[in-house]
């Protein structure tokens, strides 16, 4: 567990896959995230298997399969800090950056600043929401060195 400016956030690693990127990694593109709005966030990363994910997907959204990526969000969209838990399946970010044909680490730093934005209140349903969404995990995602998620 890491404690910055003001934010908690906990690292949990339920998968022993290869090319999960470190926990300081992960605490980079998170804080980037968090900070980019100008919050603080109590939250919660858990990077699990495709069984794990399955379960969760099913349990949570009614869809039976594993996800890659999905956020649980236990505060307010507006409220200053951001509260939730934040799931990523290790399985399907390396197949989805093999099929992209993107590094693992663009890949992931993309999910986790796509899951920190479902936290603070972003959806991607309509298409407006969508595109705005997208800008924003993109302005992020290529603050961090990485090309554009969605090119």
């Amino acid at each position: 567990m890491l404690t910055v400016a003001k934010s908690t956030i906990t690292i949990q690693r339920a998968s022993r896959v290869a090319n999960i990127p470190s926990d300081r990694a992960l605490r980079k593109w998170v804080s980037a995230a968090i900070n980019a709005l100008t919050k603080s966030a109590e939250m919660t990363l858990r990077i699990v298997n495709a069984a794990e994910a399955r379960n969760l997907n099913s349990a949570f959204r009614g869809k039976d399969y594993a996800t890659n990526v999905l956020t649980f969000v236990y505060s307010e969209p507006k409220a200053k800090v951001l509260q939730g838990d934040i799931v990523l399946c290790a399985q399907v970010l390396n197949r989805e950056a093999r099929e992209q044909g993107k590094p693992i680490s663009a890949h992931y730093a993309h999910l986790v600043v796509h899951g920190v934005l479902h936290l603070a209140g972003f959806d991607h349903e309509l298409e407006k929401e969508a595109k705005k969404m997208e800008a924003r995990e993109a302005k992020i995602v290529m603050g961090l060195g990485f090309l554009h998620p969605y090119e």
